[in-house]
């Protein structure tokens, strides 16, 4: 049984010039799906040394204030760390890794020195300048780690969504697309057998 289904030349050039456009996407796609995953190991391996630093510099900081403790009362700490009046301030701004929008922060936020902490250098010792610096650290730690840590869970993402376009073009796009250049283009020869045929019959009479 013939189907009336008609399709035309001009269909299937465009059916093929439609699944080559979605070939070269699904080859684009999966370099960067690759690349993106190379990009998160080598962030993960930055993670996992930076939450090492954040605790060597915590362990750091509570040695100093424990020594400080020892040298001050904790009533003049009390009244040294209410005198600090800043907060760490933290400037934001924007890299690109592979299309990918992630933070970058600076790492200066909890740097501040000896003059801008905001007590008077004679109301202290040098061992609560020490525990200042300590905690200082600490915040700085933080802060590259929190840009490292967002930058990782963004990149990660973008590998989700990369993975599920890709998938959709190897087994579902592609092949649908494919199927329907080969129906196509049976059809086309049976239509091209049909027209032989009937001009046969027409010679004949």
């Amino acid at each position: 049984m013939t189907l009336d289904i008609k399709p035309t030349r001009s269909e299937l050039i465009k059916l093929k010039k439609r699944i080559k456009l979605a070939q070269s996407g699904y080859g684009l796609l999966k370099k960067k799906r690759d690349g993106l995953i190379l990009e998160f190991f080598k962030i993960l391996k930055e993670v996992k040394k930076l939450r090492g630093k954040i605790s060597e510099d915590y362990k750091d900081a509570l040695e100093k204030i424990a020594r400080a403790r020892l040298l001050e009362t904790d009533t003049s700490l009390e009244s040294i760390a209410l005198a600090v009046k800043d907060k760490p301030r933290v400037e934001v701004s924007q890299r690109n890794i592979m299309g990918v929008i992630v933070p970058k922060v600076s790492s200066e936020a909890g740097k501040k020195g000896v003059m801008l902490r905001g007590y008077g250098i004679t109301s202290s010792s040098a061992s609560v300048d020490d525990a200042a610096e300590g905690f200082e650290k600490v915040i700085e730690s933080i802060v590259i780690a929190a840009e490292v840590e967002t930058s990782m869970k963004k990149v990660l993402a973008e590998i989700d969504s990369t993975k599920r376009r890709v998938n959709a073009l190897e087994f579902e796009v592609i092949p649908k697309m494919r199927s329907a250049r080969d129906f196509i283009t049976l059809r086309l020869e049976e239509m091209e057998r049909e027209n032989v045929f009937r001009l046969k019959r027409i010679k004949k009479k």
